[in-house]
C-alpha cells in the first residue's frame, strides 16, 4: 500500500462522499449537506456577504465578510440575523462558526454567540481561532 499527497479531484470526491454517505446510513443518520449564502446589497453593490452550509440539523457559518467601506455599520448583524431568523423553526439545532482571534470574536459575543473553546495557535495568538455555538 502506498500513502501519498494528491490534488484532490472528482474521483476522491465521489469517493470521499459516497464512502460518507454509506457510513451515515448505516448509523441511521442522514448528513444533508446544504450549502447557502446571503448578500446585502446597496443598490447593485454588493457590500457584504455570508455563505455555510446545513449539515447534521446544525447551521454552520463558514464566512462572514463585509467591504472595508461598509464596516461598523451593522451589516455584519444583519445578515447573521438574516441566517438566524430563515433557519429558526426549520429543525436545526444550534449555529455554529468559528474565527481566528485577529478577525472577529467580539463580535459573535454580540450576536449572542456563546464560546466553546479556543484553540490556541502556539507560534501567533492572532490565529488562535475561537468556536462559538448559538442554540435556537
Amino acid at each position: 500500500m502506498k500513502i501519498k499527497k494528491v490534488e484532490q479531484n472528482g474521483e476522491i470526491e465521489d469517493f470521499i462522499e459516497r464512502s460518507q454517505e454509506e457510513y451515515e446510513k448505516e448509523n441511521g443518520i442522514d448528513c444533508d449537506y446544504t450549502p447557502f449564502c446571503f448578500v446585502a446589497k446597496d443598490e447593485d453593490r454588493i457590500v457584504g456577504a455570508l455563505s455555510g452550509a446545513t449539515f447534521f440539523a446544525e447551521v454552520y457559518i463558514d464566512e462572514l465578510v463585509v467591504d472595508k467601506e461598509s464596516r461598523g455599520k451593522g451589516i455584519g448583524k444583519l445578515l447573521m440575523d438574516a441566517v438566524e431568523d430563515y433557519y429558526r423553526d426549520s429543525g436545526f439545532n444550534n449555529i455554529n462558526t468559528c474565527t481566528n482571534g485577529f478577525q472577529a470574536p467580539k463580535f459573535y459575543e454580540k450576536c449572542g454567540f456563546e464560546l466553546e473553546f479556543v484553540r490556541k495557535n502556539k507560534t501567533n495568538p492572532k490565529l488562535d481561532k475561537y468556536f462559538y455555538v448559538k442554540y435556537f
